[in-house]
């Protein structure tokens, strides 16, 4: 600013004016005025082109070996390594091993939705409450993942999804299976889930507004918030998971599959089900959502 108040006086505009409007106090002008560079701004500049010229020629010197370089003349004798970091610092001189990368912009996570199930894992009617988990299991070839959807009306599995990496495709995969089944009238339903970043992306988020469905998760760290739908993992665990040691992924993959869809859903009796299985209790209690199904 005080060149610019030095131009303006020139043009007549009185300093005192220019000041006030420019909010400037008029001693610390006049001073400038006289001297325009300070002793201490001269010093720095000689010393920022000594550093300049040992960064040139030592281009991997880090600050600290570009202090010990300019403490060789006797004027930057008392330079600190404090001082010689702010001025490369200032002027990006960095270390060709050391220079600072770049971080990415990283977006903020989508928010975890509102707990609506609250440990109540009751359903009066099919398409009401939904529960979705993931689980893992080794193989000789590698881990294989599962997502599966349970619908808590009738504890029948509506939806799966078996994959060879944990990504938010595999709960996008299970969720269109369950709607596929379901007819797609699911909207008003309830997905309820852990808070895991699989079933926070945004891709699951879209899937659950395209559906008209309603997203819900428990607490971090509460596996109670989604033990109806661990108790099924449970199962899956000593029923097929912890049989054997499963050599291939695609050996474990028809395991999983045909013991959902043969034993759990045709052959496993609950007894919260009145001692029936899932297949004859919605063929019971929803003649028509069984034979649409």
């Amino acid at each position: 600013m005080y060149p610019l108040v030095r131009e303006l006086a020139a043009d007549g505009i009185p300093v005192a004016v220019s000041c006030r409007v420019l909010g400037l106090a008029r001693a610390p002008y006049y001073r400038w005025l006289v001297a325009p560079i300070t002793d201490g701004q001269l010093d720095e500049a000689y010393l920022a082109n000594a550093l300049h010229d040992a960064h040139l020629d030592d281009p991997e010197f880090g600050y600290r070996f570009l202090a010990d370089e300019v403490r060789r003349v006797e004027e930057h004798a008392a330079i600190s390594d404090r001082v010689v970091w702010r001025v490369c610092r200032d002027n990006g001189w960095w270390s060709r091993f050391g220079k600072p990368k770049p971080r990415k912009a990283s977006k903020p996570g989508t928010p975890a939705h509102d707990d609506l199930v609250r440990r109540e894992f009751t359903a009066d009617r099919p398409n009401e409450l939904w529960l979705s988990d993931l689980t893992e299991h080794r193989t000789g070839e590698g881990k294989l993942y599962v997502c599966a959807i349970k619908d808590v009306f009738s504890n029948r599995i509506i939806g799966w999804a078996i994959d060879e990496r944990m990504k938010a495709r595999l709960v996008i995969a299970a969720i269109e299976m369950a709607v596929a089944r379901r007819g797609g009238d699911v909207a008003g339903c309830i997905l309820h889930s852990d808070r895991g970043s699989q079933f926070r992306a945004r891709k699951v988020h879209r899937a659950l507004a395209r559906h008209g469905m309603v997203g819900s998760m428990g607490q971090v760290g509460a596996a109670a918030d989604n033990a109806a739908m661990e108790s099924f993992f449970a199962l899956l665990q000593r029923n097929v998971l912890d049989r054997h040691h499963w050599q291939t992924r695609d050996e474990l993959r028809i395991a999983i599959v045909t013991w959902i869809e043969r034993t759990y859903h045709r052959r496993r009796r609950q007894t919260a089900l009145g001692r029936l299985t899932p297949i004859e209790y919605e063929a019971i209690m929803t003649p028509q959502t069984a034979t649409a199904a």
